[in-house]
């Protein structure tokens, strides 16, 4: 990652999108004055704003816009700076029509939405160059402008781009990767079906097809994919850096993988941001808002982080939007910072009017300032307030899930052996234990340096390749305990199945190998026999042929009925565990209580709901202790709440649905240790 820098503000950073181009001139001096009310110390504006700053090609209007800027900053509200490229203007595509982005089917995508034009169209990248320019010309160095946010959501909604511009820049991004046709060939397994290539002319982008196209060809698409709307960004930013030194973000969505791998996203930002929204189907919401929250600290190496956008209460665009009721907009938000983020901000300020997103919730209802959300804006703003010291205190964990965004392009492509293999499924399965036994995870990719973590879970890793197979081996040889999931390590980083079988490059680590995949039909159930007790599991089985590996579990039904189902191989000063089943949730939390054994890793023992994470910080710990039930907890710990200022000393009462942030200075918390 480039050197963090953190947006130059007094405390953490609260607010959100400011529209006020939605707006007269008088409605933006009220809503100054009821952001000082809220304690907005930042918004970010300009974000869809193309068409009113460049009003016509090459001619620009910053009148309205300079008006808005001057007056945040008269009223101290820091300016989160936007670049409109999200959404070109009505003009842009009247006089670039080939810019349009076109779909998989050959669909040329019109204006009158969201979504940026193609990514590979010279005109696109020139003219949001343009106006990142002159917007940076004029406000790099206003006072009021603490940062810079380059378009918005790359990826959503527009990822894929196969239009004329976009294969023209494909073939050379395959050229650059391959350097060959033979490569390519090689790579992409071409004498299957006949592909074989012999003109570079002749690669197309893997449009729709009569049937199911390479399956190397569909991951390198989204490997450029990635690559191209990576390069729109980093045109932009580098627009920007040579008229202002103010940091440059860009919002990730780390609950949507997209078309977007942020590991590599992350190393381009000078400080990462997300924007994060609840599922309503999802009744315990609370769990996946954790998971993006630590992969987005994860991504950005454990610095703190931005949570650039969530809702203070329904969304607009899922099937069932479900309203968030008193005290979940502050869970939420304390949960976010708890998991690093020094920056908590919605969208958006003034719920707006008209648009498609007028039913989408607002730190300013349309229900105004009496409503229950704006006196809990309020109330949040007063909450952080008291937490400026919380900023720049860093989050450790023991644990690491491997998350892969590769490997969940190549796993989702067609023809698999079961649809009812899902990587977010069985990530979450795995997370959901750790986070009820009060353990905090950091996510990390199968390559990296994992020497610092007790336990490392492969819950979901289908493809892999030798070299990171061997550097889990090296993680495990070390004194590590690894557990791996099922139908991980099959595939290598072109989709193709490794030499020796599946998860064959895993067997110095696993001590086995799988000679057979055996899905199982809907609905279809079996036990499995783990030490003395039986599992109820589902989905999924495979032969396993054993290379060192003890048995741990054994199938009790099922097409390998007898055989091994649950094993743990020794290997060097470490363990490495394989379940090659699907186990429920009570199953799978017997099998990783064998696990921590192994490890050394012991449950945090908090009361059920509630939700602790700590941040470390150099002169004290910092407990963000969140309580999801309606019943009053108790939490075992000293220091003094920084929300009330109560003092515990050994025990505090946390109510129910109610958030507390204890600061344990270092020395009372090393009297406390054993």
């Amino acid at each position: 990652m480039t050197t963090q820098h953190w947006p130059s503000l007094p405390g953490i950073a609260y607010g959100g999108d400011y529209t006020p181009e939605q707006w007269s001139p008088e409605t933006w001096r009220e809503d100054v004055t009821l952001m000082r009310e809220a304690g907005v110390n930042m918004v970010s504006i300009g974000i869809f704003a193309w068409g009113l700053i460049e009003v016509r090609e090459g001619e620009f209007d910053f009148t309205w816009l300079d008006e808005v800027v001057d007056l945040l900053h008269a009223n101290g509200i820091a300016v989160d700076m936007g670049t409109p490229t999200a959404s070109p203007p009505a003009w842009f595509f009247a006089n670039h029509p080939d810019a349009r982005a076109v779909t998989r089917d050959g669909v040329a995508l019109g204006f009158g939405a969201r979504g940026m034009a193609s990514h590979s169209a010279p005109a696109y990248r020139q003219a949001a160059v343009r106006i990142a320019t002159e917007l940076a010309r004029r406000y790099g160095d206003h006072p009021a402008v603490v940062l810079w946010h380059v378009h918005n959501e790359y990826g959503v909604p527009v990822g894929e781009d196969y239009s004329p511009h976009a294969v023209r820049e494909w073939r050379l991004w395959l050229q650059q990767r391959y350097g060959s046709l033979d490569g390519l060939n090689r790579a992409w397994g071409t004498a299957f079906w006949g592909q074989h290539y012999g003109d570079w002319e002749h690669v197309g982008a893997p449009a729709a097809a009569a049937s199911v196209v390479n399956p190397a060809q569909r991951l390198d698409f989204a490997r450029f994919t990635d690559h191209q709307l990576r390069q729109c960004f980093i045109a932009e930013r580098d627009a920007i850096r040579a008229h202002s030194d103010r940091p440059i973000t860009t919002n990730f969505m780390a609950n949507q993988h997209g078309g977007c791998d942020l590991w590599k996203w992350a190393a381009e930002v000078d400080v990462v941001s997300d924007d994060h929204y609840l599922w309503a189907a999802d009744e315990e919401g609370e769990i996946g808002l954790a998971i993006a929250a630590d992969l987005s600290r994860s991504v950005g190496g454990g610095a703190p982080w931005i949570l650039m956008e969530h809702s203070t209460s329904a969304v607009n665009w899922q099937p069932r939007n479900i309203a968030k009721r008193a005290g979940e907009m502050a869970r939420n938000s304390l949960s976010h910072l708890g998991r690093g983020a020094d920056g908590i901000l919605f969208f958006q300020w003034r719920a707006s009017r008209s648009g498609a997103e007028k039913f989408h919730s607002a730190m300013l209802p349309h229900a105004g300032t009496t409503s229950r959300v704006f006196r809990e804006v309020v109330d949040l703003g007063a909450k952080l307030g008291a937490l400026d010291e919380v900023r720049g205190s860093r989050v450790h964990a023991d644990v690491a899930i491997l998350w892969d965004f590769e490997s969940f392009w190549a796993q989702d492509l067609e023809w698999r052996p079961s649809e009812d293999v899902d990587h977010d499924e069985r990530i979450r399965a795995f997370y959901e234990k750790l986070w009820r036994d009060g353990i905090t995870v950091d996510f990390a990719l199968p390559g990296h340096d994992l020497s610092g973590y007790k336990l490392v879970l492969a819950p979901a890793q289908y493809a892999l390749s030798a070299a990171d197979a061997a550097n889990l081996g090296r993680y495990v040889d070390g004194g590590g305990t690894l557990v791996v999931s099922f139908f991980s390590g099959v595939v290598d980083e072109n989709d193709a199945v490794h030499p020796g079988g599946f998860a064959a490059p895993l067997q110095p680590a696993l001590g086995l190998r799988v000679e057979e995949h055996l899905p199982l039909r809907e609905g279809d159930r079996h036990e499995v026999s783990f030490d003395g007790i039986r599992l109820t599991a589902d989905v999924w089985q495979e032969d396993l042929v054993l290379a060192g590996a003890d048995v741990r579990g054994t199938y009790l039904g099922g097409p390998a009925e007898g055989r091994p189902a649950i094993t743990r191989h020794a290997h060097g000063a470490g363990a490495g565990w394989y379940i090659s089943t699907r186990p429920d949730a009570d199953g799978l939390a017997a099998i990783l209580d064998e696990v921590y054994a192994d490890a050394g890793i012991r449950p945090a023992g908090h009361p059920s709901g509630l939700e602790v994470v700590v941040r470390r910080g150099a002169d004290a710990d910092f407990t963000v202790a969140i309580n999801h039930t309606s019943e009053t907890v108790s939490l075992q710990i000293s220091g003094t709440d920084l929300l009330t200022q109560a003092v515990a000393e050994g025990t505090l009462e946390v109510a129910g649905g109610d958030v507390a942030v204890v600061r344990t200075p270092h020395a009372a918390q090393d009297l406390d240790q054993p």
